[in-house]
């Protein structure tokens, strides 16, 4: 009777056991599961710090203060229509590697891309000290690659480069999409202040907003441009270029 007793013991242990484990299984697949998920929006390190709970869950609907950068090539619809295919996609992804590897550098969220298109914002979904600074100071860094970018396309007979377009303000935050495809957007005036200071951009100069000037000021070199018709937008007061 002992001996059935002491069996009936072990084998109740062994089935608790089994039961923690396959839980810790089930979590572990789990985790890994929404590391996957969020590593599709965030760099690797950023991922991990939300899953660990360095970060509240970025992908419910937020609302936060963000600095946004909207990138656009300029030249790049004339090059589309006479370059070959192969050549267009090989300067797309040599455009989207060096950007993309300064944005997790300095952690930036990419929002979108979009061909030679693309959105990043700053303070989301971790909130940094001074955003703007952070969003305006890699330009020095963007501005070797961007020579080295452009040096090499103009040696293929490319006339491409960058224009850059930077705001600040309050945009609501979130996963946007369907079940099975989702992305991470920002919406706001904001956004839309970036990108259409982008599209007043010349080749190779940055345009920032009065409150993205006022964030840095004496941190970096500037000068007003002077009123901008912006479509769509009502934009009070002078905007600024770079330097």
């Amino acid at each position: 009777m002992r001996s059935l007793l002491r069996i009936k013991a072990l084998y109740d242990q062994l089935e608790d056991s089994n039961r923690t484990l396959e839980t810790r299984v089930r979590e572990q697949v789990d985790q890994l599961e929404r590391l996957g998920r969020l590593k599709r929006f965030f760099s690797p390190q950023l991922a991990e710090l939300i899953l660990k709970g360095g970060a509240e869950d970025p992908l419910k609907s937020h609302r936060r203060e963000l600095t946004v950068v909207f990138f656009d090539l300029r030249g790049f619809t004339s090059f589309a229509e006479t370059a070959e295919p192969e050549e267009v996609m090989s300067v797309l992804r040599e455009y989207h590697r060096e950007l993309g590897r300064l944005i997790l550098d300095h952690e930036g969220t990419l929002e979108r891309f979009a061909g030679d298109g693309m959105m990043v914002f700053f303070n989301d979904p971790v909130p940094i000290a001074n955003p703007a600074e952070r969003a305006v100071r890699w330009r020095s860094q963007r501005r070797r690659e961007r020579a080295e970018l452009t040096d090499r396309w103009r040696k293929l007979g490319f006339e491409l480069d960058l224009g850059i377009g930077i705001a600040q303000g309050y945009a609501t935050i979130g996963a946007i999409g369907f079940e099975g495809r989702w992305d991470y957007g920002a919406v706001g005036t904001v956004t839309n202040l970036s990108f259409r200071l982008c599209s007043e951009a010349k080749p190779g100069q940055i345009l920032v907003s009065r409150r993205v000037i006022t964030a840095v000021e004496g941190i970096v070199d500037s000068e007003p441009v002077g009123e901008l018709s912006l479509r769509e937008l009502a934009q009070a007061g002078s905007d600024f270029q770079c330097g």
